[in-house]
C-alpha cells in the first residue's frame, strides 16, 4: 500500500464528503489544529498515571476526532455529516461540562497564573489546552465567514480547553481536595 497519492502536491487538500480546499484554507488549518491537539493531548496521556484520567483523556482525544471530521466537511456537505461520529453535539459539550463540574469539585483551583510545568502529565495537558483554545480560535473565524452549518463545534472547543486546564490542575496533584480521595 502506497501512503502518497501525489494529489497534494499543487498545494491542495482533499476534504470529507468531497472537494478540495487549499492546503492554507481556514478548513484546513482548524482541523489541522484539531489533529495536533489530539497529539498533544496524547502526549499528556503518556505521563499521566491515573488510569481514570488517562482513560479520559483517551475519549476526548476520540471526540477530537469527531470535531475534525467536522471542520473538514464543506458547509454545502454538512447534510451527510452523522452525530456523534463526524458532528459535534449539545450532548458532547453536556458531557464535558459535567466532566468539569467533577474535576473542579475535586481540586482546589489555584487563584494565581499558573507557569506549567509541575508535572511532565500536566504540562502536556496545558500545551494541548493551547493547541485547543487555538483550533477554536481558527474555529470561530469559519464560523463568522459562514463556513460551518452551526456553532456547536465551537461551544465543544471552548469547554474542552476549559476541561484540559482543570485537569491539568488535577494531575499536578497539589490541588486535589481530599474529595478525591
Amino acid at each position: 500500500m502506497r501512503i502518497y497519492t501525489r494529489r497534494g502536491d499543487d498545494g491542495t487538500t482533499g476534504l470529507l464528503y468531497g472537494g478540495r480546499v487549499d492546503k492554507s484554507d481556514r478548513r484546513t488549518e482548524a482541523y489541522g489544529t484539531t489533529d495536533e491537539a489530539v497529539a498533544a493531548l496524547g502526549m499528556a496521556r503518556v505521563f499521566i498515571a491515573d488510569s481514570i484520567l488517562a482513560d479520559l483523556v483517551l475519549r476526548l482525544q476520540r471526540e477530537l476526532f469527531v470535531a475534525g471530521a467536522e471542520l473538514a466537511t464543506a458547509t454545502e456537505n454538512s447534510h451527510k455529516l452523522t452525530p456523534g461520529s463526524t458532528k459535534v453535539t449539545a450532548e458532547m459539550v453536556d458531557d464535558l461540562e459535567a466532566a468539569i463540574d467533577e474535576y473542579v469539585a475535586r481540586t482546589r483551583m489555584p487563584e494565581e497564573f499558573i507557569v506549567p510545568g509541575e508535572s511532565r502529565g500536566s504540562a502536556f495537558l496545558d500545551y494541548a489546552r493551547t493547541v485547543i483554545r487555538r483550533a477554536e480560535r481558527q474555529t470561530v473565524a469559519m464560523e463568522r465567514a459562514g463556513m460551518l452549518a452551526d456553532g456547536e463545534v465551537v461551544r465543544y472547543l471552548n469547554r474542552l480547553a476549559d476541561l484540559v486546564f482543570v485537569l491539568a490542575r488535577y494531575e499536578e496533584g497539589e490541588f486535589r481536595t481530599l474529595r478525591s480521595g
